[in-house]
């Protein structure tokens, strides 16, 4: 069965950077916004990360204005083989590319940040043209946010983070 990705793009009215992440997990209960996977250590993360409490879409989205950063999802629409929120069970996918080229054709950007390893080779697949173009974008992956990915600790993801991603604006 196809999905198509329900959230559409996140972007601020001032946006300067960009974060990708793959495709929505297919949730045990409707939840309103990305990453909202109760297994999925992202906003854990990210609550260290700007030590804040981000347990609201509307709270959510406002950390994401205040960083000036968009937010969207290199997929667009796939099937799932096997039912599986693994992205390597992402199968017969169509990529987001309108909508990211749009984001970064008409916005400063100064990074792209990618959720995962998975999602940053698939970007510079799909979108090798738009990095020449836009040669100035520092392109930046992030350990995946996955609780999958134990590689690293949840904290030494939190390290990561902190190094990689934009301060908020006092």
């Amino acid at each position: 069965m196809r999905e198509t990705h329900p959230f559409g793009d996140f972007i601020p009215k001032k946006t300067r950077y960009l974060m990708i992440g793959s495709f929505v997990t297919k949730p045990s209960h409707p939840y309103a916004w990305f990453y909202a996977n109760g297994r999925n250590q992202f906003w854990p993360i990210m609550q260290e990360v700007y030590t804040g409490l981000y347990d609201t879409k509307d709270k959510q989205q406002q950390l994401f204005t205040d960083l000036e950063m968009a937010l969207t999802d290199i997929i667009y629409s796939c099937e799932r083989r096997n039912n599986s929120n693994l992205d390597i069970n992402l199968v017969n996918i169509v990529y987001n590319t309108q909508a990211i080229n749009s984001i970064i054709a008409t916005n400063p950007l100064e990074k792209i940040f990618f959720t995962s390893k998975y999602v940053e080779t698939l970007f510079r697949r799909q979108f090798r043209d738009t990095i020449t173009i836009y040669s100035q974008i520092m392109l930046v992956g992030l350990p995946s946010s996955s609780p999958r990915y134990a590689m690293l600790t949840k904290q030494e993801k939190v390290q990561r983070y902190k190094a990689l991603l934009p301060k908020l604006s006092a």
